[in-house]
């Protein structure tokens, strides 16, 4: 059957012009000839200035031989070989004159170079540069629009701040109630193992009460809420930022910073003192439920001897612990929002990072605090 004819090709030289002869069928779904015989022969310094084809036999075509005939085409141009065209299909002529139509950028085939260990390093390094004064510049403009808060200045809804307090504070209870109770029991049952071997059972209360008020109640609500609202926060003004929303409140004439960002970190300022102290709550519950279990501890020593343990001070440290740490978690969503790309991808990762940023803040803003108070003797 024609339409199973093998594709054949045959090179001939007549006076000053190469001719090249197409037949059968040049299609991708069957073997076709390979142009580098065909390149090789153009190469071989024979001086002829001419080449044409013949497509008398040719029968059905697709890219197969639109690809072949450009690198004849090319083959020719390094051999300073003129190629006419006209004896090509019509068709495979107007593609092959479209894809020529736009010259190649000049070094678009230019090799990767793999970048060196201190280009990388300087990279790098620029980057994080930029990348801190962007920081800065945001931290700025956050608390000069808190500022203008206290002075009642800020433009934003309060309605939005309403809204933000419910979802901060009374949404996140369930979640801060099952993990603060669990670390409170972790820390009783460890504690009273070791205790226990001393006859001094009745100190888990001061093991549970002082670690949760001090600074484990404040950790875990920041951890809480860097993963549940410093990621929503990061995942809402990721996505009004590709869809240039933020863009639309700068031409209005509003700051993102006072519209979106405050009326978030303020909510989150308010809430986390009071969420901390929930916490703490939850946690000498926990410890309370090891004591009077694994004890035989009576509710009552158990509450005095915690009551006992701890001071105004000790509550006060952990409520700044909460406090600093809301701060961090808004600023780090907000931040990681506003800096995000176009794309829905870019927000995933804006998201991530606001996690992995509020984390590694509150981490660090707690040993800062532990070696103060230190220093203070507090």
């Amino acid at each position: 059957m024609e339409r199973d004819k093998a594709a054949g090709l045959d090179l001939s030289q007549s006076e000053n012009e190469w001719i090249v002869r197409l037949s059968g069928n040049w299609e991708l779904t069957q073997p076709l000839p390979s142009a580098a015989e065909l390149e090789k022969r153009l190469g071989s310094g024979t001086k002829v200035g001419r080449l044409r084809f013949e497509t008398d036999s040719l029968g059905s075509w697709d890219t197969g031989l639109l690809t072949f005939l450009q690198k004849v085409i090319d083959a020719s141009s390094r051999n300073q070989i003129q190629v006419d065209k006209q004896g090509l299909p019509p068709g495979a002529r107007r593609i092959l004159d479209l894809a020529s139509a736009v010259p190649e950028r000049k070094g678009a085939r230019k090799d990767t170079v793999r970048q060196g260990f201190l280009e990388r390093v300087g990279f790098k390094a620029m980057e994080v540069t930029r990348s801190s004064g962007e920081n800065i510049e945001f931290v700025g403009e956050a608390f000069v629009a808190l500022g203008r808060f206290l002075v009642g200045k800020a433009t934003f809804r309060r309605s939005d701040l309403v809204l933000l307090l419910q979802e901060c504070g009374a949404q996140a209870l369930p979640i801060v109630s099952l993990i603060c109770l669990l670390v409170g029991l972790i820390l009783a049952f460890v504690g009273a193992i070791q205790l226990k071997m001393f006859g001094a059972q009745i100190f888990v209360a001061d093991v549970v009460g002082i670690g949760m008020v001090r600074v484990m109640g404040a950790i875990m609500t920041g951890i809480i809420m860097a993963g549940r609202t410093g990621a929503a926060f990061a995942a809402q003004l990721g996505t009004m930022q590709v869809n240039e929303e933020i863009d639309a409140l700068k031409t209005l004439g509003i700051s993102p910073i006072e519209f979106l960002v405050l009326p978030r970190m303020i909510a989150l300022i308010i809430m986390m003192p009071l969420l901390c102290l929930y916490a703490d709550f939850m946690g000498i519950l926990g410890g309370l439920v090891v004591a009077m279990g694994m004890l035989d501890l009576n509710a009552t020593e158990y509450l005095n001897r915690t009551r006992e343990a701890l001071t105004l001070t000790t509550v006060a440290i952990g409520v700044f612990h909460s406090a600093v740490f809301g701060v961090l978690v808004a600023l780090s969503g907000c931040l990681r929002g506003i800096q995000c790309g176009r794309s829905a991808s870019a927000v995933g990762y804006a998201t991530t990072s606001a996690v992995v940023t509020s984390i590694v803040s509150i981490i660090v803003a707690t040993a800062i605090i532990t070696f103060a108070c230190q220093v203070l003797g507090i």
